[in-house]
């Protein structure tokens, strides 16, 4: 991939796949921990860090890791941790005796001498409490169905865009019709259903809608296992790059030759995101 065309100055958001590989990376490694200590190095997250965070975790054990859409659900016997990795947030396990980073802001000690912590350059980021219960947690209430579990998602946003003029990618952005699925996994999508991303999503057909939701699926599983897209921030949290972006069709490639049909690949920016679609294959 070539990011010449990126839009200067763009901040890339992790999304779900980065989301779901730093789940997969941490889930193992913590379950059945216990923690001796959590240390708080900078509060100010885009919300403030609870300051009673150690004193509710000291002595509980890590239980399971979840998701739903871009937000992590760490479970532990004390209750559950809601996080969100932000622009640039990331979660880490590294033994005791390495250098802490400056941008290090939560550490939490666990047994064994190793830690897990929070980085987080740009602080827009969050760790707080996911309440009694977390499917009811004011930012997780709302969100769509996960794309990864549904065996008809084609039908579901067929059903969803009737009667609506959004564009089809901001309509796919929109968290309460489907819950993860963000920009540059929305304009792959859409190449590979061949359909353009500012269509009208109310005019496209059941039929076109079937194919976007197979081919959401296939974008987002593809991007897992290739530990999803790094062109900021982001790394998995071993401390490697995700290398979806080797695989792009569309994203970043405006002025390149589409493999599918050798047209020629555009990037328009609408709502201050950029779109990128193939102007001989995407109709």
């Amino acid at each position: 991939m070539n990011c010449r065309d990126l839009q200067k100055g763009a901040i890339l958001v992790p999304e779900l796949p980065e989301v779901e590989t730093t789940r997969r990376g941490i889930a193992e490694q913590i379950r059945g921990c216990r923690i001796e200590e959590v240390v708080v190095r900078n509060s100010r997250l885009r919300q403030q860090v609870p300051g009673d965070l150690d004193e509710r975790l000291r002595g509980s054990t890590f239980q399971e890791t979840k998701r739903r859409a871009k937000y992590l659900l760490l479970e532990t016997t004390a209750g559950e941790l809601l996080i969100h990795l932000g622009m640039s947030g990331s979660l880490r396990i590294v033994a005791e005796e390495e250098q802490q980073r400056t941008h290090d802001h939560v550490i939490w000690f666990l047994e064994g001498g190793r830690q897990l912590r929070y980085h987080d350059p740009r602080r827009f980021g969050l760790v707080t409490w996911a309440g009694d219960d977390p499917s009811q947690h004011p930012l997780l209430r709302d969100l769509g169905p996960e794309p990864l579990e549904q065996e008809q998602l084609g039908e579901i946003l067929f059903d969803r865009s009737r009667g609506r003029n959004l564009r089809l990618r901001d309509f796919l952005l929109d968290p309460k019709v489907v819950a993860g699925v963000g920009n540059i996994y929305a304009n792959e999508a859409a190449w590979q259903a061949g359909i353009r991303p500012d269509r009208r999503c109310g005019r496209i057909s059941l039929q076109r809608y079937q194919r976007l939701g197979e081919s959401i699926q296939d974008v987002l599983s593809r991007a897992v296992i290739q530990g999803g897209t790094t062109l900021n921030d982001y790394v998995q949290p071993d401390g490697e790059p995700g290398y979806f972006q080797h695989h792009f069709e569309v994203y970043g490639r405006a002025g390149e030759a589409c493999s599918r049909c050798e047209g020629l690949i555009r990037r328009v920016v609408k709502g201050q995101r950029s779109l990128f679609f193939c102007s001989g294959c995407q109709k």
